[in-house]
Protein backbone atom coordinates (compact mmCIF):
# COMPACT_ATOMS: atom_id res chain seq x y z
CA UNK A 1 0.00 0.00 0.00
CA UNK A 2 1.45 3.31 -1.13
CA UNK A 3 -0.19 5.85 1.68
CA UNK A 4 1.62 8.85 -0.27
CA UNK A 5 -0.63 8.09 -2.54
CA UNK A 6 -3.88 7.45 -1.58
CA UNK A 7 -2.83 10.89 0.79
CA UNK A 8 -2.86 12.91 -2.37
CA UNK A 9 -5.95 10.85 -4.19
CA UNK A 10 -8.09 11.76 -0.82
CA UNK A 11 -6.82 15.55 -1.14
CA UNK A 12 -7.34 15.97 -4.82
CA UNK A 13 -10.94 14.50 -4.42
CA UNK A 14 -11.61 17.41 -2.03
CA UNK A 15 -12.31 14.41 1.01
CA UNK A 16 -12.58 16.72 3.97
CA UNK A 17 -14.26 14.43 6.52
CA UNK A 18 -12.20 13.61 9.97
CA UNK A 19 -9.94 11.16 9.01
CA UNK A 20 -6.72 9.92 10.42
CA UNK A 21 -3.88 11.24 8.02
CA UNK A 22 -0.58 9.58 7.48
CA UNK A 23 1.03 12.76 9.05
CA UNK A 24 -0.93 12.07 12.76
CA UNK A 25 -0.76 8.63 12.48
CA UNK A 26 3.21 8.78 11.88
CA UNK A 27 3.69 12.02 14.70
CA UNK A 28 1.34 9.28 16.72
CA UNK A 29 4.11 6.68 16.95
CA UNK A 30 7.20 7.88 19.67
CA UNK A 31 9.01 4.85 19.60
CA UNK A 32 9.71 1.83 17.21
CA UNK A 33 11.47 -1.06 19.30
CA UNK A 34 12.67 -3.99 16.93
CA UNK A 35 13.03 -7.70 18.42
CA UNK A 36 14.83 -10.21 16.61
CA UNK A 37 14.44 -14.02 17.81
CA UNK A 38 16.81 -16.57 16.34
CA UNK A 39 14.84 -20.24 15.94
CA UNK A 40 16.19 -23.52 17.41
CA UNK A 41 16.09 -24.62 13.55
CA UNK A 42 18.17 -21.14 12.37
CA UNK A 43 15.42 -19.49 11.35
CA UNK A 44 14.91 -15.64 12.04
CA UNK A 45 12.56 -13.87 13.48
CA UNK A 46 11.74 -9.91 13.89
CA UNK A 47 8.88 -7.99 15.47
CA UNK A 48 8.31 -4.08 15.88
CA UNK A 49 7.27 -2.69 19.03
CA UNK A 50 5.24 0.65 18.07
CA UNK A 51 4.92 2.88 20.94
CA UNK A 52 2.18 5.87 20.85
CA UNK A 53 1.83 9.05 22.72
CA UNK A 54 -0.19 7.58 24.71
CA UNK A 55 2.02 5.03 26.07
CA UNK A 56 0.30 2.30 24.46
CA UNK A 57 2.26 -0.51 22.48
CA UNK A 58 1.42 -2.97 19.53
CA UNK A 59 2.96 -5.52 17.53
CA UNK A 60 2.58 -7.13 14.08
CA UNK A 61 3.17 -9.95 12.55
CA UNK A 62 7.29 -10.60 12.70
CA UNK A 63 9.07 -11.03 9.32
CA UNK A 64 10.46 -14.46 8.64
CA UNK A 65 14.11 -15.42 7.11
CA UNK A 66 13.96 -19.78 7.21
CA UNK A 67 17.41 -19.60 6.30
CA UNK A 68 19.82 -17.58 7.82
CA UNK A 69 21.82 -16.51 4.50
CA UNK A 70 19.07 -14.92 3.13
CA UNK A 71 18.24 -12.64 6.54
CA UNK A 72 18.43 -8.91 5.63
CA UNK A 73 18.44 -6.54 8.93
CA UNK A 74 17.04 -4.09 7.08
CA UNK A 75 14.80 -5.99 5.08
CA UNK A 76 13.86 -8.10 8.10
CA UNK A 77 12.78 -4.45 10.22
CA UNK A 78 11.07 -3.09 7.57
CA UNK A 79 8.51 -5.28 7.25
CA UNK A 80 8.09 -5.75 10.70
CA UNK A 81 7.87 -2.28 10.67
CA UNK A 82 5.05 -2.48 8.04
CA UNK A 83 3.30 -5.61 9.69
CA UNK A 84 3.18 -3.03 13.47
CA UNK A 85 1.92 -0.46 10.97
CA UNK A 86 -0.94 -2.37 9.75
CA UNK A 87 -2.15 -3.45 13.05
CA UNK A 88 -2.07 0.63 14.61
CA UNK A 89 -4.56 2.06 11.63
CA UNK A 90 -7.52 0.50 12.99
CA UNK A 91 -6.84 1.21 16.43
CA UNK A 92 -6.20 4.72 15.72
CA UNK A 93 -9.34 4.52 13.16
CA UNK A 94 -11.43 3.50 16.09
CA UNK A 95 -10.31 6.20 18.52
CA UNK A 96 -11.14 8.99 16.27
CA UNK A 97 -14.88 6.92 15.49
CA UNK A 98 -15.18 6.98 19.42
CA UNK A 99 -14.29 10.76 19.31
CA UNK A 100 -16.35 11.78 16.73
CA UNK A 101 -19.63 9.63 18.36
CA UNK A 102 -18.54 11.74 21.68
CA UNK A 103 -18.99 14.72 19.75
CA UNK A 104 -21.58 14.12 18.40
CA UNK A 105 -23.73 13.31 21.72
CA UNK A 106 -25.87 15.63 23.61
CA UNK A 107 -24.04 17.54 27.13
CA UNK A 108 -25.44 15.61 30.06
CA UNK A 109 -26.32 18.53 32.96
CA UNK A 110 -24.14 18.10 36.00
CA UNK A 111 -25.30 15.50 38.66
CA UNK A 112 -25.15 16.43 42.31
Amino acid sequence: MNDKTIEQQIQAKGLTAPRITLAAFDANIIHTEIVKHTTHGGGILRWAILTTKNGFSVTGRPSASVSPANDNQEIGEKVAIDNARAELWPLMGYELKERLHQQSQPAQPPTE
